[in-house]
C-alpha cells in the first residue's frame, strides 16, 4: 500500500492493527511523505517528499523467543544491505545496532518496534527510512548521504523497495528455520568499525576501544586498553574523529 501523505508508517500500521480487520504478516505501508518519521532514542527521521524511501512492513515472528529479539534485527539489517549493495555495488554496512552507512555517512535506519504477548513477540513492525534521490539536507542532519550521491543518478524507488523486500524475506526466513549462527556471522561480516581501533565515547568520557562482536542479547563489545566492556544503545557514541 502506498500512501502519499502519513506521520509515520510505523504508526499507520499500529492503527491497522488495532482495528477488528486482520492485517497480513509482510504487508508493507510505504509514504510518499512521511512528515513525523522516528529513528532510535526518540530521534526524528527527515525525508524530503517524494524523493526517499519511508516504509515499514508487519512480520510476525512469534517462533522467537523475546530474549533472542536483537536476530530480528541482524536478519531485516542484512536484508537492507544486502539489498543496497546490490543496487550500488559498494560497501554498505550496518552501523550498530541497525544504521545503514556508506564510508562514514549515514545512508538509512531501521526501527523496530514489537508487539509482545506472554514471552513471545506477536507483531513487529519494522520501519525503514533511506535516502534515494535526496541530494540536500538540513544542516541539522548528521552526515548524510543518499544511494544518487554514491551512484550520481536518480533510482526507482519502487523498484527498490521491492528488492529490499526480498533480501529481508530471504533472510527472515533463515532465521525462520533457526539458522541464528549464520545470521549473526552475516551481521558481524557487514558491521561497521568491526576489529578496527577507533574512538568513542561514554559517561561523557571519550576513549579508545575495538569492537570485537556483539553478544546474543545485542549489546555491543568494545575491547578498551584495560577490559573488554559490554555497553547498551543508551551507554556508548561512536565519535568520528
Amino acid at each position: 500500500m502506498v500512501l502519499k501523505e502519513a506521520d509515520s508508517t510505523n504508526n499507520y500500521l499500529k492503527e491497522l492493527l488495532s482495528n477488528t480487520k486482520p492485517v497480513a504478516d509482510g504487508t508493507v505501508i510505504m509514504a510518499e511523505s512521511q512528515y513525523a518519521g522516528r529513528g532510535q532514542q526518540q530521534n526524528k527521521w527527515h525525508s524530503a517528499p517524494g524523493m526517499n524511501l519511508t516504509f515499514s512492513l508487519l512480520l510476525r515472528p512469534s517462533f522467537l523467543p523475546l530474549g533472542q529479539q536483537f536476530y530480528l534485527t541482524q536478519a531485516v539489517s542484512i536484508g537492507v544491505v544486502s539489498a543496497l549493495r546490490q543496487a550500488t555495488s559498494e560497501n554498505v554496512q550496518v552501523k550498530w545496532p541497525n544504521d545503514i552507512y556508506f564510508g562514514d555517512k549515514k545512508l538509512g535506519g531501521i526501527l523496530i518496534e514489537n508487539i509482545v504477548q506472554g514471552s513471545n513477540i506477536k507483531h513487529s513492525i519494522v520501519g525503514i527510512g533511506l535516502n534515494v534521490n535526496q541530494t540536500d539536507f538540513p544542516p541539522e542532519v548528521p552526515n548524510p548521504t543518499s544511494v544518487k550521491q554514491i551512484l550520481h543518478s536518480d533510482h526507482d524507488l519502487h523498484q527498490l523497495l521491492s528488492q529490499i523486500c526480498a533480501h529481508i524475506e530471504a533472510w527472515y526466513l533463515k532465521l525462520k528455520a533457526g539458522k541464528w549462527d549464520e545470521i549473526r556471522q552475516a551481521y558481524l561480516n557487514n558491521l561497521y568499525w568491526l576489529n578496527q581501533e577507533r574512538e568513542f565515547s561514554s559517561d561523557g568520557v571519550d576513549f579508545t576501544g575495538t569492537i570485537t562482536g556483539i553478544t546474543e542479547h545485542g549489546f555491543l563489545v568494545v575491547r578498551t586498553e584495560s577490559e573488554e566492556k559490554e555497553f547498551n544503545l543508551k551507554q556508548i557514541q561512536f565519535l568520528n574523529k
